[in-house]
Order: C-alpha cells, then sequence, then structure tokens
C-alpha cells in the first residue's frame, strides 16, 4: 500500500518498522517538530523522525494542519491509507477525508476504555488486569472512531507501565500489519465504540506523582508502577524529596506514611490506609537509584519516622 505515516515518540517505531519489513510504499513520514531535551537542552529529533532518515524516508514537521496548510502536500504524497501511531496531533476531517482507506490509528489500550493521551500508564495505575493495542478507523472524535481489530493481554503484577508500554509496542506493529492486509482483502467489518463504556487517560505530570499514604497499599503499588520511568512516584523522607521506582504491597499496619520496619535485609516498609508498602527501589536528592536495602546501609531511617511530611 502507498503510505503516509505520522507518529512521534518510541512506541511508534515498531511500526514504521513493520511497514517498511512488509514491503508497504511509506511515501512520506509526519512526526512532531524537534524539541529541546535533557539538562543541556539539546534540539532532538523525535525517535520517528530518526528512524525515518536512517531509513531515508522523507519527514516532514508541520507546525499545524490548520487552514488547509499541509492539504497540497498530502495531495501530492496521494497516499492510500494515512497510518496514525502517538503522533501527538488532532487531524482535521480534510486529512481524515483525503486516503482511499481514511487514516487507521493505532492506539494502546482496549478501547472504548482509556482514550487520551497516556492510556497506557493509567490502565496501570488503575489496577486494570489487562491491556492491549487497538486499530481503529480515525473520525473528528478524540479516539472515537469504530475498532477494527484488538489485541488483549495481562497485566503482569508487577509490571512497570514502562515494560507494558514495549511490550504493546510490539504487539501493535503485529496488530497494524494484519490490519492492512485485511483492509485490503476487504474482510474486516468495523465495530463501533459503545460511547458508556469510555473512560479518558489524560497526560501525566508530576502533581499525579505525589504519593497520598492514605490510600491502600495495592493503590499505590500501581501508582508507582504506572509512573515508572517516568514521571515518578514521590515522597518525602526527612523533608527531602525520594523517588520511589518500585514496591510491594505487605502485610502491615499503622498510621498512613510511618516507616514500620528499617533495615538493609527488609528494606522500608510503610504503612498505608490500608495495608503496607515494601519500598524496594528508590532515589533521594542528590543521589543514585537504588535499592532500598543499600540504601539503608549508610543512611538510618528509623522505624517511626513519618514519610511525606514536610
Amino acid at each position: 500500500m502507498r503510505i503516509v505515516f505520522m507518529g512521534t515518540p518510541d512506541f511508534a517505531v515498531p511500526c514504521l518498522k513493520r511497514l517498511l519489513d512488509d514491503g508497504h510504499d511509506v511515501v512520506g513520514v509526519f512526526s512532531q517538530p524537534d524539541k529541546p531535551q535533557g539538562r543541556k537542552m539539546v534540539l532532538t529529533a523525535p525517535p520517528i523522525k530518526q528512524l525515518a532518515l536512517q531509513a531515508k524516508l522523507p519527514v516532514y514537521q508541520p507546525e499545524t494542519f490548520k487552514n488547509g496548510a499541509v492539504l497540497p502536500l498530502l495531495q501530492e504524497l496521494a497516499p492510500e491509507i494515512i497510518v496514525v501511531v502517538a503522533y501527538g496531533k488532532i487531524l482535521p476531517q480534510y486529512v481524515l477525508d483525503l486516503p482511499r482507506y481514511g487514516c487507521v490509528n493505532v492506539h494502546g489500550s482496549l478501547l472504548p476504555r482509556w482514550r487520551g493521551a497516556a492510556p497506557i500508564q493509567w490502565s496501570v495505575i488503575a489496577g486494570d488486569r489487562t491491556a492491549g493495542v487497538t486499530t481503529m478507523q480515525m473520525d473528528a472524535g478524540l479516539d472515537t472512531g469504530d475498532m477494527l481489530l484488538r489485541y488483549e493481554t495481562e497485566i503482569g503484577a508487577r509490571e512497570t507501565a514502562g515494560e507494558l508500554y514495549e511490550r504493546l509496542a510490539t504487539a501493535g506493529a503485529e496488530l497494524l500489519s494484519e490490519t492492512l492486509r485485511r483492509l485490503e482483502k476487504g474482510d474486516i467489518v468495523p465495530e463501533r465504540q459503545d460511547d458508556a463504556a469510555s473512560c479518558y487517560a489524560s497526560m501525566l505530570d508530576k502533581k499525579l506523582a505525589q504519593v497520598d499514604w492514605r490510600r491502600t497499599a495495592r493503590e499505590i503499588d500501581c501508582l508507582v508502577r504506572g509512573l515508572n520511568p517516568w514521571p515518578v512516584a514521590l515522597t518525602t523522607l526527612h523533608g527531602e524529596r525520594m523517588k520511589l521506582y518500585a514496591a510491594e504491597p505487605v502485610q502491615g499496619s499503622g498510621a498512613p506514611g510511618t516507616v514500620l520496619v528499617s533495615d538493609p535485609k527488609s528494606g522500608l516498609v510503610v504503612a498505608c490506609g490500608d495495608g503496607a508498602l515494601r519500598l524496594t527501589e528508590i532515589q533521594v536528592v542528590g543521589g543514585k537509584r537504588m535499592q532500598a536495602g543499600d540504601y539503608l546501609r549508610g543512611h538510618a531511617v528509623p522505624s517511626g519516622t513519618v514519610l511525606g511530611e514536610s
């Protein structure tokens, strides 16, 4: 098929690779503009642009699609289908209407659950048992188009959002390949989404990261895994910020936020609103990410210390 691909982050990379491996004619790649990254704010190309340049594909990074600005370019490229994977821009109707097969999106959730920007992370934060990928025919709404194919998988008991993200990126590429193959054959029957069953996966921000120890151990565990690798769950120890990269629910009770156990073998066990949480991997201000037991070999955190106090 003659394809225009639109995507930006690393989640979209396996999909573009699979299109090339399948022998499709990718005539153009659209990605978000380069952005400053890192402490030195070095202008960096998004992962999809990097892959496209390696593959010697033409790359376009329009600031906007408003006022029909990109229409002449798309008409010249003349795609049969536009594939969209985590592009990060709303496509106007003139784009949706242009290709013969429309615009197909690869979305990292089991639609209609978790429409929006961060579906994989929210599936972990919410404690969902399963997650997945859906291909859909795009319309003017936010992830509201008719579903084409779906892939479902269980979320591992200790799986982080980052780990699930990588698994679903690979699965999304397989699902996209099958979707395009079956679209050409005409043997996919689109399925309308049930709007009543939908929920919204808002963008993550650092405000979400602050742990409320009054919540259950299970809820906080899901938050810790769902915010790994970014923005990472936060609390305070002795008034200083401490990042929580890994933890696990254990038995225990006490005032929320109170350290119940503190030793190098057991790590830090902290009381929650219901149950307790063993902190296993942490990072304090000015320190490295490390196992909690290693931290405790060089730093005293007496039982009875309250986390989260300023």
